[in-house]
């Protein structure tokens, strides 16, 4: 009795808490994936599909860093390079790297402020060496992890995971591998984060809903 009790205050929380909210449609605001597959996970995950030679994705950069900030803490957050081309699967390569040296967090704003700012497209190896060179990663370390099977599998892996998810385009963000939210179908990089949210909050009260279905023991 006391869980159904609080299943039903976890719902009324969410229905109230977007009766005022912008309304958001399914096949308007987002879209449902059709291969959809759940993660097996208590969190819900939240994946961004990008790459560092997108303007949009520099762009809708600051709104995702200030949302990230304030996520829930059952909310499990992972950025994907896109792989669709040559040039973007080398920057996923360079991501995937810097990871593995404990320097991604650090360098992935600088990534795309030298692509967009500085103009340097980085189209090489050895450039992306130069570049991560500057802010005190070991050229031979990261050519090492470009080339790493470690590195290799997380390409795959996002490849992969581009095609489950159904990405045409970035940026992207999905929700549960169930929703695809995408610029054009949210009409603003302000909207997309609320679209986040508003899923997320979507998916908590559904799995809230299905502990009804567990007999109490």
């Amino acid at each position: 009795m006391l869980k159904k009790t609080l299943v039903l205050f976890a719902l009324l929380f969410f229905f109230t808490g977007t009766i005022n909210a912008e309304s958001f449609e399914e096949g308007i605001h987002f879209k449902r994936i059709d291969q959809s597959k759940t993660p097996a996970s208590d969190k819900v995950e939240v994946l961004e599909f990008f790459m560092y030679g997108c303007p949009h994705c520099y762009s809708f950069e600051p709104y995702l860093n200030k949302w990230e900030k304030a996520k829930p803490e059952d909310v499990e957050f992972v950025r994907v390079p896109a792989t669709f081309n040559a040039l973007s699967t080398l920057h996923a390569r360079a991501y995937y790297a810097l990871q593995m040296l404990d320097a991604g967090e650090k360098i992935h704003p600088k990534f795309f402020s030298e692509i967009h700012n500085n103009k340097n497209i980085m189209r090489s190896v050895d450039e992306l060496a130069v570049f991560v060179q500057k802010y005190g990663v070991d050229r031979s370390e990261f050519i090492d992890a470009m080339n790493s099977f470690a590195v290799e599998g997380n390409i795959r892996k996002a490849t992969k995971l581009v095609k489950e998810h159904e990405i045409n385009g970035v940026p992207a963000v999905t929700v549960n591998g169930k929703y695809l939210i995408s610029a054009s179908m949210a009409g603003s990089y302000d909207n997309m984060v609320k679209i986040i949210d508003y899923l997320i909050q979507k998916e908590t009260a559904k799995a809230e809903v299905d502990l009804l279905a567990v007999p109490e023991s």
